[in-house]
């Protein structure tokens, strides 16, 4: 079954139907995007309530982020075969399932039965993670770092969808605190299927075509290997942080609903900056935008490490936040320079896959070094993670300025 029929269609109508591809997945975004912000909010709080040990406590996130990367290569794989759209419709099933799995975790007070169900809703996040792609796909070359920040504005509303779910049903069963937020991840998750039904993609034989040059020949590239590693580093550290500072809050005494409402505020700017992301990237280069969300998250780490009271920590996940945003799609559209048409589906899960990977080893490690070592200690390691790749990027962004040609 392919996504559209092969019919040949004009410019215009080709140009129409990748905007309105673009709204569809921006709507997806903001309900698929409200699961990840539930597990983070919630799953290192219901560890601390179910963990055997204190150092399994944020094995849930991690676990959230494993499935992400675990889950790119057959998603990928996915719609290859059988198209962007009937892979995006099993993604949200995977959400729906992971919801269910976590919510009877909780009831049934067995703490693996809810980590399968944080790893089920990695496997859609994986999918989540492409639509950035999608909409990339949909436009001409010059448009695609908009098309990626207006899906990211979906993102928005999932920063108020994923943290009011958590306060608003978070004592919806009585005795079992934080169960009915992850039914209502079910309820959202199944919310989206009417919504990825109405996408429209390229037919699934256009999909299917092979050629380009061998994956391997691609990876071994300095323009891939740089976009990889920005990709790397935002989003690494971007989780690093996330995934112990409502453990941390909690810790400095800070109520559950503040350590919710800072996760807010900070998926608040991880997508917030969208609306100009695009334009800004369009104006001053992949390059620089994505080096400037790097010293933003440098800057996230240096207000962390000025204190422990609630401004300090909302503070810095809200530069952290808007850190990530510059640099995620800074180095996504980085990657879509990399492949031809007949390239984007390895070269684009092979991305993720590598990058998820990174991230989810990102996730492990905080949750052992905060046990071990304190909030403190995960912020000092930003530092020489955004000077490793930082001073690349702005080697060839100074590059790419010498090289443009210069105005009259």
């Amino acid at each position: 079954m392919t996504d559209d029929t092969a019919r040949p269609v004009s410019v215009d109508a080709e140009g129409r139907l990748g905007r309105r591809n673009v709204r569809v997945l921006m709507a997806a975004q903001a309900l698929g995007g409200a699961s990840p912000s539930i597990v983070v909010s919630l799953g290192g709080l219901v560890g601390q309530m179910l963990a055997p040990s204190a150092a399994l406590v944020t094995l849930p996130v991690s676990l959230f982020n494993l499935g992400l990367a675990l889950g790119t290569l057959p998603a990928a794989l996915v719609m290859r075969r059988f198209g962007r759209r009937n892979g995006y419709l099993l993604g949200a099933v995977f959400g729906a399932v992971a919801g269910l799995l976590a919510a009877s975790g909780i009831v049934a007070g067995l703490f693996w039965l809810f980590c399968i169900g944080t790893m089920v809703a990695g496997f859609y996040a994986a999918y989540v993670q492409s639509y950035r792609f999608a909409a990339a796909d949909a436009v001409p070359h010059d448009m695609r770092g908009v098309a990626i920040s207006r899906v990211m504005i979906g993102g928005l509303a999932a920063a108020v969808i994923g943290p009011q779910l958590v306060i608003w049903t978070r004592d919806m069963l009585p005795g079992l605190p934080f169960a009915g937020s992850f039914l209502s991840q079910a309820a959202v998750a199944l919310m989206a299927l009417p919504i990825l039904a109405m996408l429209r993609t390229p037919p699934v034989t256009v999909l299917r075509q092979g050629g380009g040059r061998p994956l391997g020949v691609i990876l071994r590239s300095p323009r891939f290997l740089l976009a990889l590693a920005a990709g790397i580093v935002s989003y690494g550290l971007m989780t690093f942080i996330m995934t112990a500072a409502p453990i941390a809050m909690v810790d400095c005494g800070h109520s559950v609903g503040e350590a919710a409402l800072g996760i807010q505020w900070h998926v608040l700017a991880m997508f917030g900056p969208s609306f100009f992301t695009g334009r800004l990237i369009a104006r001053f280069g992949k390059e620089v935008v994505t080096a400037a969300g790097l010293a933003l998250i440098a800057a996230a780490a240096i207000v962390a490490l000025g204190g422990l009271d609630l401004t300090a920590f909302w503070l810095s996940l809200v530069l952290l936040g808007v850190g990530w945003n510059f640099g995620f799609i800074g180095a996504t559209a980085m990657i879509t320079d990399c492949h031809t048409p007949q390239e984007r589906a390895k070269v684009q899960g092979a991305n993720d896959f590598l990058m998820f990977g990174a991230v989810a080893a990102a996730s492990f490690l905080s949750g052992t070094l905060l046990n071990a070592a304190g909030w403190q200690t995960i912020n000092l390691f930003v530092f020489p993670a955004v000077a490793v790749i930082l001073v690349p990027l702005l080697l060839v962004a100074g590059l790419r300025h010498r090289a443009a040609p210069k105005s009259i």
